[in-house]
Protein backbone atom coordinates (compact mmCIF):
# COMPACT_ATOMS: atom_id res chain seq x y z
CA UNK A 1 0.00 0.00 0.00
CA UNK A 2 1.60 3.47 -1.31
CA UNK A 3 1.30 6.09 1.66
CA UNK A 4 0.72 9.10 0.21
CA UNK A 5 3.08 11.91 1.61
CA UNK A 6 1.08 15.28 2.84
CA UNK A 7 3.51 18.12 4.19
CA UNK A 8 2.74 19.09 7.77
CA UNK A 9 2.13 22.36 9.33
CA UNK A 10 5.86 22.18 10.79
CA UNK A 11 7.03 21.84 7.38
CA UNK A 12 7.31 25.43 6.11
CA UNK A 13 10.38 27.00 5.85
CA UNK A 14 11.48 30.59 4.68
CA UNK A 15 12.30 31.01 1.23
CA UNK A 16 16.47 30.26 0.29
CA UNK A 17 18.26 33.53 0.09
CA UNK A 18 18.99 35.28 -3.64
CA UNK A 19 22.19 35.11 -5.52
CA UNK A 20 23.51 38.06 -4.78
CA UNK A 21 21.73 38.08 -0.70
CA UNK A 22 25.39 39.20 1.10
CA UNK A 23 25.33 42.25 0.02
CA UNK A 24 21.12 42.62 0.69
CA UNK A 25 22.16 41.57 4.31
CA UNK A 26 25.14 43.62 4.63
CA UNK A 27 22.78 46.44 3.37
CA UNK A 28 19.98 45.80 5.25
CA UNK A 29 22.46 45.59 8.70
CA UNK A 30 23.81 49.06 7.54
CA UNK A 31 20.65 50.17 7.25
CA UNK A 32 19.04 48.88 10.14
CA UNK A 33 21.78 50.19 12.70
CA UNK A 34 22.15 53.64 10.97
CA UNK A 35 18.28 53.95 11.89
CA UNK A 36 18.64 52.76 15.46
CA UNK A 37 21.37 55.37 15.90
CA UNK A 38 19.36 58.14 14.63
CA UNK A 39 15.97 57.36 16.18
CA UNK A 40 18.12 57.06 19.49
CA UNK A 41 19.63 60.75 19.02
CA UNK A 42 16.39 61.83 18.47
CA UNK A 43 15.07 60.11 21.68
CA UNK A 44 17.81 62.07 23.60
CA UNK A 45 17.20 65.40 21.98
CA UNK A 46 13.20 65.26 22.62
CA UNK A 47 14.89 65.47 26.41
CA UNK A 48 15.82 68.80 25.75
CA UNK A 49 14.24 72.33 25.51
CA UNK A 50 14.91 73.14 22.47
CA UNK A 51 13.91 69.59 20.23
CA UNK A 52 10.78 68.79 22.05
CA UNK A 53 8.53 70.15 20.06
CA UNK A 54 10.25 68.97 16.87
CA UNK A 55 9.98 65.71 18.23
CA UNK A 56 6.78 66.04 19.47
CA UNK A 57 5.62 66.59 15.94
CA UNK A 58 7.62 64.05 14.07
CA UNK A 59 6.15 61.17 16.24
CA UNK A 60 2.54 62.80 15.84
CA UNK A 61 3.15 62.51 12.24
CA UNK A 62 5.25 59.19 12.29
CA UNK A 63 2.53 57.59 14.03
CA UNK A 64 -0.24 58.93 11.95
CA UNK A 65 1.55 57.77 8.51
CA UNK A 66 2.10 54.55 9.90
CA UNK A 67 -1.55 53.97 10.99
CA UNK A 68 -2.49 54.55 8.04
CA UNK A 69 -0.19 52.78 5.84
CA UNK A 70 0.02 49.08 8.15
CA UNK A 71 -3.13 47.63 7.24
CA UNK A 72 -2.75 48.24 3.71
CA UNK A 73 1.00 46.46 3.44
CA UNK A 74 -0.56 43.87 5.32
CA UNK A 75 -3.10 42.88 3.12
CA UNK A 76 -0.87 42.79 0.01
CA UNK A 77 1.51 40.46 2.29
CA UNK A 78 -1.73 38.65 2.80
CA UNK A 79 -2.80 38.66 -1.07
CA UNK A 80 0.63 37.77 -2.18
CA UNK A 81 0.99 34.79 -0.01
CA UNK A 82 -2.37 33.48 -1.39
CA UNK A 83 -1.39 34.38 -4.56
CA UNK A 84 2.18 32.19 -4.62
CA UNK A 85 -0.01 29.12 -3.23
CA UNK A 86 -3.16 28.67 -4.94
CA UNK A 87 -2.32 30.54 -8.48
CA UNK A 88 -0.87 28.15 -10.72
CA UNK A 89 1.81 29.84 -12.68
CA UNK A 90 0.71 27.97 -15.82
CA UNK A 91 -2.14 30.11 -16.31
CA UNK A 92 0.16 33.27 -15.75
CA UNK A 93 2.05 31.81 -18.57
CA UNK A 94 -0.63 31.19 -20.95
CA UNK A 95 -1.59 34.74 -20.35
CA UNK A 96 1.84 36.09 -21.44
CA UNK A 97 2.45 33.73 -24.30
CA UNK A 98 0.97 36.41 -26.62
CA UNK A 99 1.94 38.63 -29.77
CA UNK A 100 4.40 41.14 -28.45
CA UNK A 101 2.50 44.17 -28.47
CA UNK A 102 -0.91 42.33 -27.08
CA UNK A 103 1.13 40.47 -24.63
CA UNK A 104 2.78 43.86 -23.64
CA UNK A 105 -0.54 45.47 -23.22
CA UNK A 106 -2.27 42.62 -21.58
CA UNK A 107 1.16 42.05 -18.90
CA UNK A 108 1.11 45.79 -17.77
CA UNK A 109 -2.62 45.41 -16.65
CA UNK A 110 -2.06 41.98 -14.94
CA UNK A 111 -1.57 43.70 -11.88
CA UNK A 112 -5.57 43.91 -11.40
CA UNK A 113 -5.77 40.10 -11.31
CA UNK A 114 -2.80 39.57 -9.61
CA UNK A 115 -2.01 41.82 -7.17
CA UNK A 116 1.80 41.93 -5.96
CA UNK A 117 3.75 44.48 -4.40
CA UNK A 118 7.41 44.92 -6.19
CA UNK A 119 8.96 42.67 -3.59
CA UNK A 120 6.45 39.97 -4.79
CA UNK A 121 6.66 40.05 -8.37
CA UNK A 122 10.29 39.56 -8.71
CA UNK A 123 10.25 35.60 -7.93
CA UNK A 124 7.17 35.36 -10.16
CA UNK A 125 9.15 37.08 -13.13
CA UNK A 126 12.11 35.03 -12.38
CA UNK A 127 9.93 32.04 -12.65
CA UNK A 128 8.14 33.50 -15.82
CA UNK A 129 11.23 34.24 -17.84
CA UNK A 130 12.82 31.30 -17.31
CA UNK A 131 9.83 29.41 -18.74
CA UNK A 132 10.79 31.34 -21.55
CA UNK A 133 7.75 34.25 -21.03
CA UNK A 134 8.41 36.67 -23.83
CA UNK A 135 11.08 39.70 -22.24
CA UNK A 136 9.16 43.03 -23.16
CA UNK A 137 5.34 41.11 -21.31
CA UNK A 138 7.89 40.09 -17.96
CA UNK A 139 9.25 43.59 -17.60
CA UNK A 140 5.72 45.22 -18.86
CA UNK A 141 3.95 42.85 -15.48
CA UNK A 142 7.35 43.90 -13.37
CA UNK A 143 6.57 47.60 -13.69
CA UNK A 144 3.30 47.74 -13.87
CA UNK A 145 1.99 44.91 -11.51
CA UNK A 146 2.82 47.30 -8.35
CA UNK A 147 1.14 49.81 -9.27
CA UNK A 148 -1.96 48.98 -11.59
CA UNK A 149 -3.52 46.91 -8.79
CA UNK A 150 -6.49 47.59 -6.51
CA UNK A 151 -4.74 47.31 -3.42
CA UNK A 152 -2.93 50.16 -4.27
CA UNK A 153 -5.54 51.65 -6.06
CA UNK A 154 -7.43 51.16 -2.86
CA UNK A 155 -4.36 52.86 -0.54
CA UNK A 156 -3.78 55.50 -2.89
CA UNK A 157 -7.43 56.96 -2.24
CA UNK A 158 -7.35 56.47 1.36
CA UNK A 159 -4.21 58.34 1.49
CA UNK A 160 -5.90 61.13 -0.23
CA UNK A 161 -9.09 61.44 1.07
CA UNK A 162 -10.96 59.20 -1.68
CA UNK A 163 -9.82 61.95 -4.11
CA UNK A 164 -9.73 60.08 -7.37
CA UNK A 165 -8.03 62.07 -9.21
CA UNK A 166 -4.01 61.22 -7.93
CA UNK A 167 -5.56 57.49 -7.91
CA UNK A 168 -6.34 57.70 -12.08
CA UNK A 169 -3.73 59.26 -12.79
CA UNK A 170 -1.03 56.96 -10.71
CA UNK A 171 -2.65 53.60 -12.28
CA UNK A 172 -2.23 55.67 -15.90
CA UNK A 173 1.22 56.79 -15.92
CA UNK A 174 2.22 53.66 -14.24
CA UNK A 175 0.49 51.90 -16.98
CA UNK A 176 1.52 53.92 -19.77
CA UNK A 177 5.26 54.09 -18.71
CA UNK A 178 5.46 50.44 -17.83
CA UNK A 179 4.23 49.23 -21.55
CA UNK A 180 6.55 51.97 -23.19
CA UNK A 181 9.37 50.45 -21.54
CA UNK A 182 8.39 46.68 -22.14
CA UNK A 183 7.57 47.55 -25.84
CA UNK A 184 11.28 48.97 -26.51
CA UNK A 185 13.11 46.74 -24.31
CA UNK A 186 11.12 44.07 -25.83
CA UNK A 187 12.81 45.08 -29.33
CA UNK A 188 16.27 45.45 -27.89
CA UNK A 189 16.69 42.24 -25.79
CA UNK A 190 15.51 38.45 -25.81
CA UNK A 191 16.48 35.60 -23.37
CA UNK A 192 20.07 35.80 -24.84
CA UNK A 193 21.48 39.13 -24.16
CA UNK A 194 18.60 40.27 -21.87
CA UNK A 195 19.12 37.72 -18.56
CA UNK A 196 21.57 36.24 -16.32
CA UNK A 197 23.02 32.73 -17.49
CA UNK A 198 21.61 31.38 -14.28
CA UNK A 199 17.98 32.56 -15.82
CA UNK A 200 19.28 31.23 -19.39
CA UNK A 201 20.21 27.42 -17.62
CA UNK A 202 17.02 27.27 -15.95
CA UNK A 203 14.20 25.07 -16.72
CA UNK A 204 11.96 25.62 -14.47
CA UNK A 205 11.79 27.42 -10.98
CA UNK A 206 9.57 26.97 -8.26
CA UNK A 207 9.01 29.99 -5.28
CA UNK A 208 11.42 28.72 -3.49
CA UNK A 209 10.31 27.61 -0.38
CA UNK A 210 10.67 23.41 0.77
CA UNK A 211 7.07 23.13 0.90
CA UNK A 212 6.09 23.43 -2.75
CA UNK A 213 6.96 20.35 -3.98
CA UNK A 214 5.15 20.69 -7.81
CA UNK A 215 5.42 16.84 -8.32
CA UNK A 216 1.94 14.38 -7.93
CA UNK A 217 1.50 14.61 -4.13
CA UNK A 218 -0.95 17.89 -3.50
CA UNK A 219 -0.97 18.74 -0.35
CA UNK A 220 -4.47 19.72 1.82
CA UNK A 221 -6.16 22.82 1.89
CA UNK A 222 -5.12 23.39 6.00
CA UNK A 223 -1.18 22.83 4.58
CA UNK A 224 -1.62 25.48 1.91
CA UNK A 225 -3.19 28.43 3.87
CA UNK A 226 -0.62 27.68 6.29
CA UNK A 227 2.18 28.00 3.80
CA UNK A 228 0.46 31.37 2.38
CA UNK A 229 0.95 32.55 5.47
CA UNK A 230 4.10 31.52 5.59
CA UNK A 231 4.55 33.43 2.62
CA UNK A 232 2.75 36.81 3.32
CA UNK A 233 5.11 36.95 6.62
CA UNK A 234 8.22 36.95 4.57
CA UNK A 235 6.98 39.68 2.19
CA UNK A 236 5.72 41.61 5.32
CA UNK A 237 8.90 41.56 7.23
CA UNK A 238 11.11 41.91 4.85
CA UNK A 239 9.49 45.20 3.62
CA UNK A 240 8.28 46.00 6.64
CA UNK A 241 11.84 47.71 7.81
CA UNK A 242 11.92 49.85 4.61
CA UNK A 243 8.38 50.87 5.29
CA UNK A 244 9.59 51.97 9.46
CA UNK A 245 12.58 54.18 7.59
CA UNK A 246 11.11 55.95 5.17
CA UNK A 247 7.96 57.23 7.16
CA UNK A 248 10.60 58.35 9.76
CA UNK A 249 12.45 60.50 7.05
CA UNK A 250 9.10 61.99 5.65
CA UNK A 251 7.93 62.79 9.47
CA UNK A 252 11.25 64.41 10.09
CA UNK A 253 11.15 66.46 6.57
CA UNK A 254 7.72 66.91 6.80
CA UNK A 255 8.20 68.47 11.11
CA UNK A 256 11.77 69.95 10.04
CA UNK A 257 11.83 71.51 6.74
CA UNK A 258 10.69 75.02 6.88
CA UNK A 259 7.67 76.18 4.70
CA UNK A 260 10.36 78.45 2.27
CA UNK A 261 11.87 75.88 1.07
CA UNK A 262 8.69 73.79 -0.04
CA UNK A 263 7.84 77.47 -1.64
CA UNK A 264 10.67 77.44 -3.60
CA UNK A 265 10.71 74.23 -4.35
CA UNK A 266 6.96 74.94 -6.12
CA UNK A 267 8.29 77.30 -8.27
CA UNK A 268 10.72 74.92 -9.89
CA UNK A 269 8.70 72.35 -10.84
CA UNK A 270 11.68 69.74 -12.05
CA UNK A 271 13.70 70.52 -8.86
CA UNK A 272 10.89 69.34 -6.37
CA UNK A 273 10.15 66.33 -9.54
CA UNK A 274 13.91 64.84 -8.84
CA UNK A 275 14.05 65.45 -5.23
CA UNK A 276 11.10 63.08 -4.77
CA UNK A 277 12.44 60.47 -7.34
CA UNK A 278 15.62 60.61 -5.44
CA UNK A 279 13.10 59.87 -2.43
CA UNK A 280 11.53 56.99 -3.86
CA UNK A 281 14.66 55.20 -5.16
CA UNK A 282 16.27 56.02 -1.48
CA UNK A 283 13.50 55.30 0.91
CA UNK A 284 12.42 51.48 -0.54
CA UNK A 285 8.82 51.52 0.22
CA UNK A 286 6.04 49.12 -0.53
CA UNK A 287 3.90 49.80 -3.47
CA UNK A 288 0.43 49.77 -0.88
CA UNK A 289 2.17 51.78 1.77
CA UNK A 290 4.07 54.89 -0.59
CA UNK A 291 0.97 56.62 -0.99
CA UNK A 292 0.65 57.94 2.45
CA UNK A 293 4.37 59.13 2.51
CA UNK A 294 3.68 60.95 -1.00
CA UNK A 295 0.23 62.31 0.74
CA UNK A 296 1.89 64.04 3.98
CA UNK A 297 3.62 66.50 1.34
CA UNK A 298 -0.10 67.84 0.59
CA UNK A 299 0.43 71.53 -0.42
CA UNK A 300 3.88 71.25 0.22
CA UNK A 301 4.49 70.07 -2.95
CA UNK A 302 3.31 70.29 -6.75
CA UNK A 303 1.05 67.19 -7.16
CA UNK A 304 3.49 66.22 -10.37
CA UNK A 305 6.48 65.73 -7.53
CA UNK A 306 4.02 63.19 -5.54
CA UNK A 307 3.30 61.51 -8.45
CA UNK A 308 6.58 61.04 -9.43
CA UNK A 309 7.27 59.52 -6.10
CA UNK A 310 4.78 56.71 -6.61
CA UNK A 311 5.37 55.74 -9.68
CA UNK A 312 8.87 55.70 -9.76
CA UNK A 313 9.20 53.84 -6.53
CA UNK A 314 7.26 50.49 -7.33
CA UNK A 315 9.40 50.10 -10.62
CA UNK A 316 13.00 51.00 -9.17
CA UNK A 317 14.75 51.56 -5.85
CA UNK A 318 17.66 50.50 -4.08
CA UNK A 319 16.40 47.47 -2.88
CA UNK A 320 15.12 46.28 -6.34
CA UNK A 321 18.45 47.55 -8.14
CA UNK A 322 19.77 44.32 -6.11
CA UNK A 323 17.08 41.89 -7.16
CA UNK A 324 17.49 43.15 -11.00
CA UNK A 325 21.22 41.95 -10.64
CA UNK A 326 19.40 38.42 -10.50
CA UNK A 327 17.27 38.74 -13.78
CA UNK A 328 18.68 40.68 -15.90
CA UNK A 329 22.23 41.13 -17.69
CA UNK A 330 24.14 44.74 -16.53
CA UNK A 331 23.18 46.18 -20.06
CA UNK A 332 20.05 45.62 -19.63
CA UNK A 333 19.71 46.50 -16.24
CA UNK A 334 21.33 49.87 -17.35
CA UNK A 335 18.56 50.11 -20.07
CA UNK A 336 16.01 49.54 -18.07
CA UNK A 337 17.08 52.22 -15.38
CA UNK A 338 17.63 54.32 -17.80
CA UNK A 339 14.00 54.19 -19.24
CA UNK A 340 12.20 53.90 -16.20
CA UNK A 341 13.78 57.15 -14.66
CA UNK A 342 13.81 59.41 -18.10
CA UNK A 343 10.17 58.28 -19.21
CA UNK A 344 9.07 59.32 -15.30
CA UNK A 345 10.45 62.72 -15.15
CA UNK A 346 9.22 63.74 -18.75
CA UNK A 347 5.60 62.14 -18.08
CA UNK A 348 5.88 64.31 -14.45
CA UNK A 349 6.90 67.35 -16.42
CA UNK A 350 4.36 67.39 -19.04
CA UNK A 351 1.71 66.31 -16.50
CA UNK A 352 2.67 69.73 -14.67
CA UNK A 353 2.26 72.06 -17.31
CA UNK A 354 -0.77 70.60 -18.65
CA UNK A 355 -2.77 69.42 -15.57
CA UNK A 356 -0.99 71.86 -12.78
CA UNK A 357 -3.99 71.53 -10.07
CA UNK A 358 -4.60 67.39 -11.05
CA UNK A 359 -5.01 67.31 -7.30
Amino acid sequence: MKIQYRPSLSSYQPAPLPENSSLTLELSWVMGLLFLAVALLVLLLGQTPVYRPLVGAMSINFLAMMVEALPFMLIGSLVGGVIEVFVPVAWVERVFQRRHLRGVLVAGAMGLVFPVCECAVVPVIRRLLSKGVPFGAALAFLLGGPIVNPLVAASTAVAYSFTWHPVALRLGCGYLIAVVVGLLLGRWFNRDNGLTAAIQQTASLGCGHIHCDHGNDKPGLKSQLFHALGHAADDFFSVGSYLVIGTFIAAFVRSAVSLEVFNQLLGAPWQAIVLMMAMAVLLNLCSEADAFIAASFRGLLPPSAQLAFMVLGPMFDLKLLLLYFGLFSKRAIVCLVSAVLSLVLLTMLALHYLLPNSF
